[in-house]
């Protein structure tokens, strides 16, 4: 049976956002390949914010780069959920994050801020108002794990443990250190480091899963929609089996068949 999310507890996330050089070619992509809905709603002239949805009920959303931005790649951005992002921003600021844009209202829908946490990774705060984020968490294909790769683990495990009160557990994982951010024993994100075989064009930054049902299925399906494998359908054991996708417009995102939980 489906459950509504009518809350995100601070620390956690609560909103994944596509912000996107082709916004219609996007919205293509993501509602074939997630069998999504949609709502676009009207933002400015001949720009719309569109919610993204699961049988009715906002999961995500996307939007249009606007021209003073078009240097800028299709890319996700992740939302925190804050109790105040204000008291928030101040405390992010303290440990070394640099403000990019806010805080500022969205309207009556909340307010928010967007980071760059001092490993170089971009997210952003979210204090709910009349929206509290995604409606629906723990289901197939919605948001599901968020995945930071850093260039200095050290650096960016003590700013989000000081800024989330998040605890950490450092797992080893084929060859390499994983860490593991929990909240009160319950497992949040976790985050691996960019060693010298990653691209120097690669930033540090968060990625976010979706769930699937079929990990080689759900592959096949972004391939037939031009969708580029950056890592094969691979199995993680004790956990499932995953793969790295990039969008048509360069967007990297990641998919993963649970072994963990039962998802519907």
């Amino acid at each position: 049976m489906t459950k509504i999310n009518t809350k995100h507890p601070a620390g956690t996330f609560c909103w994944a956002e596509l912000c996107a050089k082709d916004w219609q070619a996007a919205k293509q992509f993501y509602t074939q390949l997630f069998d999504w809905g949609f709502d676009d709603q009207p933002i400015g002239e001949d720009m719309y914010y569109t919610m993204l949805q699961k049988q009715g009920d906002d999961i995500a959303a996307m939007y249009q780069l606007p021209a003073s931005m078009s240097e800028m790649p299709t890319h996700w951005l992740l939302y925190i959920a804050v109790d105040d992002v204000d008291q928030s921003t101040e405390l992010a600021k303290s440990l070394g994050a640099t403000v990019l844009a806010g805080p500022h209202d969205v309207m009556t829908a909340g307010r928010m801020v967007m980071l760059q946490e001092p490993g170089g990774a971009t997210f952003a705060l979210w204090q709910a108002g009349e929206h509290i984020g995604a409606k629906r968490v723990q289901e197939l294909n919605l948001p599901y794990w968020f995945e930071l790769v850093s260039k200095d683990m050290q650096k960016s495990r003590d700013f989000y443990c000081q800024l989330f009160g998040w605890q950490f557990e450092v797992k080893p994982m084929e060859g390499m250190d994983y860490t593991l951010f929990t909240i009160d024993e319950q497992p949040i994100a976790g985050m691996l480091e960019m060693t010298n075989e990653w691209p120097d064009d690669i930033p540090p930054h968060w990625m976010p899963y979706f769930a699937v049902a079929d990990c080689d299925q759900a592959v096949a399906k972004a391939t037939q929609l031009n969708g580029a494998i950056c890592v094969p359908a691979t199995d993680i054991p004790d956990v499932g089996r995953f793969s790295v996708i990039t969008d048509p417009q360069g967007a990297v995102f990641s998919i993963l068949k649970s072994t963990i939980d039962e998802l519907t």
